[in-house]
């Protein structure tokens, strides 16, 4: 197998063609080019045609099939493994469990440290409900899925605990791995002083990241390399993880992603349970070995992101100027790793108050460790937040735009670092007046339609931007073309079309002169595909290669190849606060009768930098929307208590929204741009959930005049005995 790589459909191009050229002197924004123009993606056609091969697809010669088995109980200890009966069945290779799997390096982990949730087939230890305890090898997945079911484990059961809360008596501070819990000002001072004191809980369920493409990997030995094909976010930071998992020199690791059916998280979190036991079974039984996890086994075995229930108070003067905002957010972590849920990092930067504190509390409980899902930490935090900013409007009679607005900073609130760029006002602005906003009534349960309640709610919302160091090549080619080498990662963002359009312009050349090689570790050190962060860091790193390599090019030997690396560039960067922004703006119908809710139309504004192709990130932007709609109404983890295992560990029970369920969305951008970017453009991946699932639950209290302070918003949590007067 080889590096992905593929080529622009042909397109006009906008400028003239001037590779050989220097850069015009004292310009600070790049010239207009392939960035700003709406192209379909490059691999569109291959991908709705079938062609693509994602990991589950990629041929082998040899190749054989391994089935996981999970634990049937939440928490103990193996007693024995009975393995004669599939041992003795057609096609089985040999069965892995804690008594012949190959030793780990227990210091493996993420960014918080070492992670237990890695360390399979270690121990007899049952540390949460479905843990890996056993890989079944055959010749096809068939022979191994039947095996599978042929073991016979004994276990002895011991206490769990998955009561997660905010009052749990093992709750700890969290690791300060984003930096330390805020105070500034005296909040319990502020609080006394306001006119007006929202004093609140809310709670967001476990949540999954529900990727269309189940995690699949396929590992092998070739010419003393490792070689493997996994379905991940980031190959080069999986790759050093590999080798550090297994005690390898990392340049004996080569990790590759060509193509990823979605992702939002789960896929980003070190190595898969798919990859720790493919390169285990590759080991032991010399030849390429394929696991790929069921629909369930992505549930029981990837991780999510962690339940949280947080606190917040918001003290404000009667004309609507703040006071304090006093945050305190817990959410669950497994004992076997540490995580951040970072839900505070919206009310460190969002809102002007004279006050504001946050506190961030982790619940060690015995789950599996969560991750990174879409929006981390600022999806659940923006949900308390502008819940609680809309209760402080509503108590004060106030337009929760206009509270918003009168609480605009001037400099980050906590850091007091100046931003580098502030959209918001212009998002909330424009939003408001696409929306129709001034024509709302804001006394709740003031419209009806029939049966049905109408409501209208909004929040505004941030993101953190920024780029991460990452390195790429750019060769010259003696026919004209131009190669252009990153380790990214295409998870079905487009950002092979991105990538090729940024390089471009870059070099001052047609987009069909770019070949893009992505998705290889071997291309190098890159970010992966996360915290919206991977176009950022990527496109920096090909400019630099791509201006290095105009210098370079009068009278030049081709080919010719320069190399780049940000590490440096982005250690010069001065000290600000980098954000997008967001407003998002939302009409739901509720039928009390039923407690049926439905989002009849989602508008949302966005402050994301210069956008590379609107057409991909107004689509990247509606995905996330519609998956802030999904937090809203329908997806909910649920653990069985009597048994402490998951309940809905498929699509059948775990709810996902779906297109069909806004008849009327959009996405759409107000003029913006970053200083600090050598493209001026900041990611899109995450802000689109972020703030979504707020603006909806504001919209069912407009509708009903009930406030919604756990989600999903159920049926049962919305129905009323008495629907209408």
């Amino acid at each position: 197998m080889t590096a992905s790589s593929t080529s622009p459909s042909p397109a006009p191009a906008p400028w003239p063609d001037t590779a050989g050229t220097a850069a015009p002197s004292g310009t600070r924004e790049p010239p207009l080019g392939a960035v700003g123009a709406s192209r379909p993606r490059i691999e569109g056609t291959a991908k709705v045609t079938g062609a693509v091969r994602y990991a589950a697809d990629e041929p082998a010669s040899d190749l054989a099939h391994a089935w996981v088995v999970t634990s049937t109980v939440t928490r103990g200890r193996i007693r024995d493994i009975d393995t004669s009966a599939a041992l003795g069945m057609p096609g089985v290779l040999g069965v892995i469990d804690h008594r012949n799997a190959p030793r780990l390096n227990l210091e493996a982990g993420s960014f918080f440290g070492p992670d237990g949730g890695m360390h399979l087939l270690q121990s007899d230890e049952i540390p949460h409900s479905g843990r890996p305890i056993a890989l079944v090898v055959a010749e096809t997945a068939e022979q191994a899925r039947r095996a599978a079911m042929a073991l016979r484990v004994t276990y002895d059961e011991e206490p769990y605990d998955v009561d997660f809360r905010l009052e749990h008596p093992a709750a700890r501070p969290a690791t300060s791995f984003f930096g330390e819990d805020a105070t500034t000002g005296d909040v319990d001072k502020e609080l006394a002083a306001s006119a007006v004191v929202v004093d609140e809980r809310y709670v967001t369920p476990e949540a999954h990241g529900a990727a269309m493409e189940p995690h699949s990997a396929t590992a092998w030995w070739e010419d003393g390399r490792l070689q493997i094909v996994d379905s991940n976010q980031a190959p080069f930071l999986v790759a050093m993880t590999v080798a550090t998992l297994f005690h390898l020199d990392p340049k004996q690791v080569r990790v590759r992603s060509a193509h990823v059916g979605g992702g939002f998280g789960s896929k980003s979190g070190g190595c898969g349970p798919q990859l720790v036991l493919a390169v285990m079974a590759t080991s032991l039984f010399d030849r390429p070995i394929r696991v790929t996890l069921t629909r369930d086994q992505v549930f029981l075995t990837v991780s999510m992101r962690p339940a949280t229930d947080q606190r917040v108070r918001i003290g404000a003067d009667a004309d609507g100027r703040l006071r304090a905002v006093d945050h305190t957010a817990a959410f669950e972590v497994s004992k076997l790793a540490d995580y951040l849920e970072n839900c505070t990092e919206l009310t460190n930067t969002l809102y002007a108050a004279r006050a504001i504190r946050t506190r961030r509390t982790a619940v060690p409980v015995d789950i599996l460790p969560p991750y990174s899902v879409r929006g981390p930490g600022a999806t659940p935090g923006s949900f308390a937040l502008e819940s609680a900013m809309d209760e402080v409007a509503e108590r004060l009679r106030m337009d929760p735009l206009e509270l918003r607005l009168r609480n605009e900073p001037s400099a980050g609130p906590v850091s007091g670092l100046p931003f580098s760029r502030r959209n918001l006002v212009a998002c909330l602005r424009e939003g408001a007046r696409r929306f129709g906003w001034a024509t709302r009534d804001h006394r709740p349960r003031t419209r009806s339609e029939g049966h049905l309640l109408v409501g209208t709610g909004m929040a505004a919302t941030a993101f953190a931007a920024g780029a991460l160091p990452s390195t790429a090549s750019i060769t010259a080619e003696p026919g004209g073309a131009f190669t252009v080498a990153i380790g990214a990662s295409d998870i079905g963002t487009g950002a092979r079309t991105a990538l090729a359009a940024v390089a471009a312009e870059a070099l001052r050349v047609h987009p069909e002169r770019i070949r893009l090689l992505i998705a290889d570790s071997d291309l190098g050190p890159a970010w992966g595909a996360g915290g919206s962060r991977g176009t950022a860091s990527w496109s920096w790193a090909i400019t630099e290669a791509a201006a290095k390599l105009r210098s370079r090019l009068g009278g030049a030997t081709l080919p010719l190849t320069v190399s780049s690396d940000t590490t440096e560039s982005l250690g010069e960067l001065a000290l600000m606060e980098r954000h997008s922004y967001s407003a998002v703006f939302g009409e739901v119908t509720v039928d009390p009768a039923t407690g049926e809710v439905r989002v009849r139309r989602l508008l949302g504004m966005y402050a994301v930098g210069r956008v590379i192709n609107p057409l991909l990130a107004r689509s990247q932007l509606i995905g996330g929307m519609i998956m802030g709609l999904s937090m809203a109404l329908h997806e909910e983890g649920v653990r069985d208590r009597a048994t402490g295992r998951h309940v809905n560990d498929d699509f059948a029970g775990y709810h996902i929204a779906a297109h069909a369920d806004v008849p009327d969305i959009e996405a759409d951008f107000v003029p913006d741009y970053e200083p600090g970017d050598p493209s001026g453009i900041k990611g899109v991946g995450e802000i689109g959930t972020v703030g979504t699932a707020a603006a909806i639950a504001n919209a069912v209290w407009h509708a009903t005049g009930l406030r919604q302070r756990t989600l999903p918003i159920r049926l049962d949590r919305v129905l009323e005995d008495r629907p209408l007067k």
